[in-house]
């Protein structure tokens, strides 16, 4: 069992840090004019986090149901349930950009003179800046949780 808990708890933290790193990359590719090479790579990298965040859920919940700690542990503690609503927001805020990478490179192929428009850019600047503040709420919760917080 004690295997099992480190098992999932580094391949959630990889995974949780890796996740950060796409955010990351998109705060930074999401500056400036948007060719269509950079259009494409932000809808390769944002698939990956589509499937990171999926394979996050997945690990955690095996961490609620194999972990340590037990289920009881978690159900009942609302740092956990913070935690969860903020990874929950920050998928929320995430629809608007995937949304929008996938219809810029749908116009980009289509229209190689094709330009983002100004508003919609910001509009994913804001989401994805939003994005990464809650983001850094949900280790804040991790760290106070470890320490028996919300019990």
């Amino acid at each position: 069992m004690e295997t099992t808990d480190l098992v999932l708890a580094i391949l959630h933290h990889l995974l949780v840090f890796s996740l950060a790193g796409i955010i990351g990359a998109e705060f930074v590719l999401i500056r400036g004019e948007l060719p269509a090479a950079t259009i494409r790579r932000l809808v390769g990298i944002d698939r990956h986090y589509g499937i990171l965040a999926g394979l996050i859920i997945i690990v955690g919940i095996g961490r609620v149901i194999y972990g340590l700690k037990g289920w009881e542990f978690y159900v009942h503690n609302w740092v956990f349930w913070a935690k969860m609503a903020a990874f929950a927001v920050v998928g929320l805020l995430s629809i608007l950009p995937t949304i929008r990478f996938i219809s810029w490179n749908r116009q980009a192929v289509a229209n190689p003179s094709f330009l983002v428009p100004p508003g919609e850019l910001a509009s994913v600047k804001t989401h994805i800046r939003a994005e990464a503040f809650v983001f850094l709420m949900i280790p804040v919760f991790a760290a106070a949780m470890a320490r028996g917080y919300g019990y």
